[in-house]
């Protein structure tokens, strides 16, 4: 399969998940509230492909892969073509979308974005169950001398790990990074909390910021901006052990934290191995804490040759956890709740300039991304896929008439007065709804072509 074809097959599998997704959410609830649904399409414009099911649906394929829409019977619809009148039973006409309830009718609205967030949790889920927690900590290698610090008291060292931000955990080392991209544009004091080696307790060290990450290459790189190089080490814990390894055969378990070797002080993973290397074929005491109790072990040390010809000290393990499937869900769904958070955070400073306007990709963009992801595995195109699906869910719930969001707010204001707005204002603000979506799409495409071309 040559590139291009990668790029172009990964590229609509992606787009016709996620639009299948969000709009069946729409049409599942229209079905349980009893709506008729007139069609059902994945793709827009002209039809390529259809069905009718026994409800009278039409399920169809539309030639151009950006989106999809589901019909519903309205009063509207009826009073402009009367002609689908005779086509529909006698409760479909009773049953219309506007004819229901405005809680329903706000269900059905919702439904799709909601659908897109679910599948970003199942995602999620699968990934986390199948792939091991790596356990990695963010520590602080370099400084920039020129940080403002808060106090005169406050200061940094290498060797510091970065447990939270202002008031948000760093769970994941990419946290990190979406953390302090929410801060573009802010004048003030970041809080770093930090785990500092031979302190029991954390440190909280405040970093004034003037006009923080101002243009599109600080936000690239927000750990760079703010004066900070980090690297990224594996906690000691053992996820895994091979069988009849020198590890194996001394009896060291999965989840077990190795804290000595040889009374030398363990703080990574890194460390294990620099001090394993240099003891090939040899007996090491290994001080490790399983279940909360602090035991001792000996380890007869493996050996390895390498390329370079010399033998080193191997043990048989690796590193990370693995997660149950309550951990997994349980991940997954802050996940969701979080990266949601972060991006209607990232559409707001795009709006208040804050942010560049030039991080907007359109089906460019997208097909890029998809090609890229897809080459490199499975794992990372189901990732963009949730990612995506994040970003559609929340997107569709901005209140922009003709979105999801512009939808419940103007159920909202028809609650509110009694009655739906007058039809003149009503086309006035679906058709600005309309141009401004045509809007930012021109843009995006725009963004894209600047970007790759």
């Amino acid at each position: 399969m040559t590139t291009s074809i990668i790029y172009i097959v990964s590229f609509i599998a992606l787009l016709g998940v996620l639009v299948t997704i969000h709009e069946y959410g729409h049409f599942k609830f229209a079905r349980i509230f009893n709506v008729h649904v007139q069609r059902f399409s994945i793709g827009m414009g002209p039809v390529i492909y259809k069905r009718l099911d026994k409800h009278g649906t039409e399920f169809a394929i539309s030639a151009l892969p950006l989106g999809g829409y589901v019909s519903m019977i309205t009063d509207k619809l009826i009073e402009l073509e009367p002609e689908t009148k005779e086509q529909l039973t006698e409760d479909q006409i009773k049953n219309t979308f506007d004819s229901k309830p405005k809680w329903q009718r706000a269900i059905i609205m919702f439904a799709g974005p909601l659908a897109n967030f679910l599948l970003s949790i199942l995602i999620f889920s699968l990934i986390f169950f199948n792939t091991p927690d790596p356990q990695t900590t963010a520590v602080i290698k370099g400084i920039d001398g020129s940080l403002s610090f808060e106090s005169s008291n406050d200061f940094l060292l290498p060797g510091d790990e970065i447990v939270a931000i202002n008031s948000s955990n760093i769970s994941d080392p990419k946290d990190i990074s979406l953390e302090l991209l929410s801060y573009a544009g802010y004048s003030g004091t970041i809080h770093l909390v930090i785990k500092r080696v031979d302190i029991d307790s954390n440190i909280n060290i405040g970093i004034n910021v003037e006009n923080f990450l101002p243009t599109s290459e600080s936000q690239a790189n927000p750990i760079k901006h703010l004066g900070l190089d980090l690297e990224y080490k594996m906690k000691p814990i053992i996820g895994s052990v091979i069988s009849n390894g020198p590890a194996d055969n001394a009896n060291l378990k999965a989840n077990d934290v190795i804290s000595r070797i040889n009374n030398i002080e363990i703080e990574y993973a890194s460390d294990i191995r620099k001090v394993v290397s240099k003891l090939p074929n040899e007996t090491a005491f290994f001080d490790i804490y399983r279940d909360d109790r602090l035991i001792q072990l000996p380890v007869e040390i493996g050996s390895s040759i390498q390329d370079d010809s010399k033998e080193y000290g191997i043990i048989g393990v690796s590193f990370g956890t693995s997660r149950s499937i309550f951990e997994s869900f349980s991940k997954a769904i802050y996940e969701t709740y979080n990266l949601s958070l972060k991006t209607l955070q990232f559409i707001g400073k795009m709006i208040t300039g804050n942010m560049g306007t030039e991080n907007l990709s359109g089906p460019i963009g997208i097909a890029q991304m998809a090609g890229n992801t897809a080459q490199a595995g499975f794992i990372p195109f189901m990732y963009l896929m949730a990612l995506l699906s994040i970003s559609l869910g929340v997107l569709n719930l901005l209140p922009i008439p003709v979105l999801d969001g512009g939808q419940l707010v103007l159920l909202s204001i028809e609650a509110i007065r009694g009655k739906p707005l007058e039809e003149k204002i009503e086309n006035f603000i679906y058709t600005s709804g309309a141009l401004l979506v045509g809007a930012l799409i021109i843009f995006a495409i725009f963004n894209d072509i600047s970007r790759f071309f």
